[in-house]
């Protein structure tokens, strides 16, 4: 008599609680949208908040289509990683957080509730979780699509009390040690031709460029094995092409620097390293063999964090 098979688990075993949760967690990665941001002008800079900009803001040109009660100030990370807060003025001002505590399957969606929920919301209320729903609003649908944003880049997290406020001490060593912690970044000028956006940061033994894109993966990757197989693929004097990560379904190279040098003396070599990069997206020859080993090489040393 053969053996039987045991199709399905137990109920309520251990194998039928793992078999659950890999259900849910392919379910939930299947739900997930790739590129969140795709369709705003913001979209390489919104990247940048959400993954590696320790503190910057920038206030929000909200859609003609939304009832707007008060001003909205996007942010990297609020207090607590909290989705939004309402901070308690003569003239209450949202506040939204890109790097929050608990994450949906959809970052446009997430952020845009939480845009919507500064609104209404009572002054000093806070969100700790964007819940948004299928097909509800996106954030091209609460925001200006075609608006960059004007960011104001902090090198500490002062801003998270009010002006003329004396945060209490827990607050205050909260800020503090936030402070310690933070590395000093700066986002780079393209110029009026530059594309994406080019983030410094000051890493300690070295510096790095992280230069969000927004072409496709693909092209974007021949293109930066055409620029490497010339022998270009660099910033100039000081500066490396370390690799490259994937996220949010952009490709985001990145350059370790010289970290004695102040990042405004980076512009001038990224605007030549985008000139050739460009030149070579806009290239329809046929791949050379030494473009091809380009390739597999710059693949090779490429990691996805989303």
């Amino acid at each position: 008599m053969g053996k039987s098979k045991r199709n399905s688990p137990k109920p309520d075993s251990n194998r039928a609680q793992r078999l659950a949760e890999r259900r849910a967690a392919q379910e939930q990665a299947s739900a997930a949208v790739t590129r969140p941001f795709e369709g705003l002008a913001a979209e390489c800079d919104l990247v940048a908040l959400r993954e590696f900009v320790p503190s910057a803001t920038a206030t929000l040109k909200l859609a003609p289509g939304v009832a707007a009660q008060r001003e909205v100030t996007l942010a990297t990370v609020l207090p607590g990683a909290v989705a939004a807060l309402v901070r308690a003025a003569d003239e209450p001002v949202g506040f939204v957080g890109t790097q929050m505590q608990y994450q949906g399957g959809d970052a446009s969606a997430d952020i845009a509730a939480a845009i919507l929920w500064t609104q209404s919301a009572e002054p000093g209320d806070s969100l700790t979780s964007a819940e948004s729903v299928a097909g509800g609003p996106r954030l091209a649908d609460v925001i200006d699509p075609g608006a960059d944003l004007e960011l104001t880049v902090h090198q500490d997290f002062d801003w998270w009390v009010p002006e003329g406020v004396t945060p209490d001490p827990q607050v205050a060593a909260t800020i503090e040690q936030a402070k310690q912690a933070i590395m000093p970044s700066a986002r780079l000028d393209l110029g009026a031709d530059g594309v994406g956006a080019a983030w410094w940061v000051d890493a300690g033994d070295k510096a790095h460029v992280r230069w969000v894109r927004p072409e496709d993966e693909d092209a974007l990757m021949l293109a930066l094995a055409r620029v490497h197989a010339t022998g270009g693929l660099h910033m100039g004097e000081g500066s490396r092409f370390a690799g490259s990560f994937r996220t949010h379904g952009l490709l985001v190279p990145v350059f370790d620097l010289d970290p004695e040098r102040h990042p405004t003396e980076w512009e001038a070599p990224a605007r030549e390293f985008g000139a050739r990069l460009a030149e070579a997206l806009a290239s329809k020859a046929e791949m050379t063999s030494a473009e091809r080993r380009s390739r597999d090489g710059l693949r090779s040393r490429q990691v996805t964090l989303r």
